[in-house]
């Protein structure tokens, strides 16, 4: 039998809803309130609080009828796990791919997610990141919108197959806010408070009066889901809005939860923070005055890939966007390590010990759900940058000292939307949702009025006509005929962010080095010799090897560049670093050394798409990160 109880603290009178009938609970202290007939694994049942309408459980496992229909009491022990033997999988060394249960499939469920298990272990995947699961108001939505956060959003369905594939699952939980439909904790306690705020309303009643239960309700939801439903870690959603004055932060006491249940568990379990903080005190041991967080994501190496690779430079791009600018990210994990920020008009973040912290610390990646899904029309990057620069993206990624992410799809050059969508069924609170995103997105230099605007407006080339001139700001669009200092106005997409993107190489595509027509293989250029290009830069390869073409050399389409690309870098033992491409790419095994962590990976990844030497800002530096920091990605 499962006890029913909940915390009413400054309720008068608390009754169990089940069956038909109407029980008083009794008052057991503390703000307690409990039943001692229990209920059977199976019954729904509600609360209703002084007398007002019944109400779910705050710690449902399951809501069956969505967030506002009743809980039904549930028992874990009584489902039957497969993985008994699983012993957990660290971090360190890790590749992780990140998911959206609804819409990863067709059929949008866990059970449809687990037929491609087998698929994303073949990809050299390690961990599953999977988007919030938690059940919120409506069929389909992100899931940022939670408002039964113990309980799995019932269209979802089940998961018990990862581990067998060999897969950690890493959840998205969100604790920062709860949704605007279905949040009924209001009527239960002090669940929020007035002294703090964030950017969706009320805060989360860490620090003020009643909020050693909040804190424990909290805490409880985390270990539930790595316990309950055999998780192996969790990426807590925007930290920086869990706002916390007490002397022992929420995130310090999580973490010391955490760490020791893994301990009882025997096996690793991981936290991952969301922050824009830049402060590597995140990720710092608990014993050196750290919080104790294993990892957290670090969005400024994406932007300063996303910046070189499409040439945009609006909002918070604004900093990004320069060689010299990606060398220090790589080097140092944060740009702003406590230097300005135009984008924020202030200094910002603080440095990172290198021979203190761990690269694999900190999570990067090239797409995720934010940086594609929060665009105006969700475009990816196969929409922005040519097949060329994307091949140079992902090999710095998966050659970076830190743990590379990769987004659902972008394994092989998925160029469909993926665009913000909620299915609230409140005609007026889904309207109130559009109107707000619209307004964002205007402060980003999106256009109010979105209908009509096509994915894809940061191509170049044959996609060039598909622009919308809306997205120019006025005062980057050129007059006709407008030439500066560095000649004539710059192409649509380098209008449509201000200046163009360092890395293009765009007209004319240069020919392949040893293969320039009506010359045979090992004859030298006109111009050059047998060692030097005809530039006079001496030739990158071995004699009597065969050049490299690239990894996507002979491939028809973006997505079958973009997988070789992912193969090869998640492949490539780095004794072959400066070697040529391997004729026959196998994924089925990633980075067995930390040599990858050395200027080797960036060098190459020029110089098979540049016919330019390595720019210095890649090569100053001995090492990248220290050899004894980086993850080891051994199986």
């Amino acid at each position: 039998m499962i006890t029913p109880r909940v915390w009413a603290p400054h309720a008068r009178s608390v009754a169990l809803v089940a069956a038909g009938a109407e029980r008083p609970l009794r008052d057991a202290g503390g703000g307690w309130w409990e039943h001692a007939a229990g209920l059977a694994h199976g019954d729904r049942y509600a609360f209703r609080v002084d007398g007002g309408p019944p109400l779910p459980d705050p710690r449902a496992v399951r809501l069956p009828e969505g967030v506002h229909g009743p809980a039904e009491a549930y028992d874990h022990g009584r489902f039957a796990w497969t993985d008994d033997g699983w012993t957990g999988r660290p971090l360190a060394g890790g590749v992780i791919h990140e998911v959206h249960v609804g819409t990863f499939t067709p059929a949008g469920t866990l059970d449809a997610a687990a037929e491609r298990l087998a698929y994303l272990a073949e990809l050299g995947i390690t961990h599953v990141e999977l988007m919030p699961l938690a059940s919120f108001d409506g069929p389909r939505g992100w899931g940022y919108d939670g408002a039964g956060i113990w309980a799995v959003h019932e269209p979802y369905g089940g998961l018990d197959r990862a581990h067998a594939a060999g897969l950690a699952v890493v959840l998205d939980v969100v604790h920062n806010h709860l949704g605007p439909s279905g949040n009924h904790l209001g009527a239960f306690g002090p669940y929020f408070t007035g002294r703090h705020h964030t950017p969706w309303g009320l805060a989360l009643n860490l620090d003020d009066r009643g909020s050693d239960e909040v804190r424990a309700w909290m805490i409880g939801n985390a270990v539930s889901w790595l316990r309950d439903f055999h998780l192996d870690g969790l990426r807590l959603d925007a930290v920086q809005t869990l706002v916390d004055d007490r002397a022992v932060h929420v995130l310090e006491e999580l973490s010391a939860e955490v760490d020791a249940l893994a301990a009882s568990l025997g096996r690793p379990l991981t936290l991952i923070a969301e922050t824009d903080r830049n402060d590597p005190r995140t990720v710092t041991p608990r014993g050196a005055g750290g919080l104790g967080i294993h990892a957290q994501w670090d969005d400024d190496l994406h932007h300063a890939l996303h910046a070189l690779l499409t040439g945009e430079r609006q909002a918070y791009y604004v900093d990004f966007g320069t060689l010299d600018v990606l060398a220090h990210v790589l080097g140092h994990a944060f740009l702003h390590d406590g230097r300005w920020s135009g984008f924020r008009g202030r200094s910002h973040g603080r440095p990172v010990d290198r021979e203190r912290t761990e690269g694999w610390r900190f999570v990067v990646s090239l797409q995720t759900h934010d940086q594609v899904g929060n665009r105006a029309t969700g475009d990816r990057l196969t929409a922005l940058a040519e097949p060329a620069l994307l091949r140079i993206g992902a090999a710095l990624l998966l050659t970076s000292p830190f743990t590379p992410m990769l987004f659902m799809g972008e394994e092989w050059g998925a160029s469909t939307p993926w665009c913000y969508f909620t299915s609230f069924p409140d005609r007026e609170l889904g309207a109130a949702v559009t109107e707000g995103r619209r307004r964002e997105f205007a402060e980003h230099g999106w256009p109010l009025d979105l209908r009509g605007l096509a994915p894809g407006l940061g191509r170049a080339g044959a996609d060039a006509a598909r622009r919308d001139p809306r997205l120019v700001p006025a005062s980057d669009r050129a007059a006709p005929g407008r030439t500066g200092p560095a000649g004539p106005a710059p192409g649509p997409r380098a209008q449509r962010v201000g200046r163009g993107c360092p890395l293009d190489r765009r007209a004319p595509r240069p020919v392949p080095r040893g293969r320039e027509p009506g010359r045979g293989r090992g004859e030298p250029a006109a111009g050059g010799d047998g060692n030097r290009d005809p530039a006079g830069h001496p030739r990158r390869r071995r004699a009597g090897r065969r050049p490299c073409q690239g990894p996507g050399a002979g491939l028809r389409d973006r997505g079958d560049l973009t997988r070789v690309a992912t193969r090869r870098c998640m492949r490539a033992p780095a004794s072959r670093a400066n070697r040529s491409c391997s004729p026959r790419p196998n994924m089925r095994k990633p980075h067995r050394t930390t040599g990858f962590a050395t200027r080797a990976g960036l060098e190459t990844a020029w110089m098979r798409n540049h016919t330019s030497p390595v720019p210095v800002s890649l090569t100053a530096q001995k090492s990248i990160w220290p050899i004894s920091r980086c993850p080891s990605r051994v199986r």
